[in-house]
């Protein structure tokens, strides 16, 4: 059991039979009235960010979790297997606990978090940002770079991104996971 004071931003708290970690917390002292915490808190489970407000003292439940690396192996009927970097044992996982499944690749390192105590998974997150290779797009007409006009193309991990007109078949682009945009070319 922890305490309000206890609030940092990444902690991970139980509310309402679901987990939660904490985005942003704000301690308020109002002139009139007893003092609150002002949360905005994300589920674990569902992704949904909420905002919450504790009363100060109040005693809340503290998760402990634990961040393992694992190396993404395959996907089958069973959910996606990985594989721990340094036990060499492997995980299968349900695809709604990915945040962004389709960009998963083979032999890419992601980060999975565990419940500590029940050994539980509860998310795995890619990287903030990913290089992939673009395998189809319509070629682009020359000229055309002008305007901020997007196509879909498609990567080698099967995911369809909007990319500029000048990208062509073959290059590297680097896109966000979280949104799944395009950034920049890689370099």
């Amino acid at each position: 059991m922890a305490n309000t004071s206890d609030i940092r931003n990444g902690m991970c708290i139980e509310l309402n039979n679901d987990i939660f970690a904490v985005v942003e917390f704000q301690h308020v002292k109002p002139g009139k009235g007893n003092a609150f915490v002002r949360t905005k808190i994300k589920s674990v489970t569902t992704g949904k960010v909420l905002d919450h407000t504790i009363p100060a003292g109040h005693k809340i439940n503290d998760v402990r979790v634990e961040r393992r690396k694992y190396q993404y192996l395959y996907k089958d009927d069973m959910g996606c297997h990985f594989m721990n970097n340094e036990t060499f044992e492997q995980l299968a996982i349900s695809e709604d606990l990915i945040d962004s499944p389709q960009f998963l690749k083979e032999g890419m390192e992601i980060d999975i978090m565990f419940h500590a105590e029940t050994e539980r998974p509860l998310t795995a997150e890619l990287p903030q940002h990913l290089v992939v290779e673009v395998t189809y797009t319509e070629p682009g007409v020359k000229g055309d770079t002008a305007t901020n006009t997007l196509k879909p193309a498609t990567v080698e991990t099967g995911a369809e991104v909007r990319v500029p007109l000048f990208i062509g078949t073959g290059e590297l682009i680097k896109v966000d996971t979280k949104t799944g945009t395009y950034i920049e070319r890689a370099k």
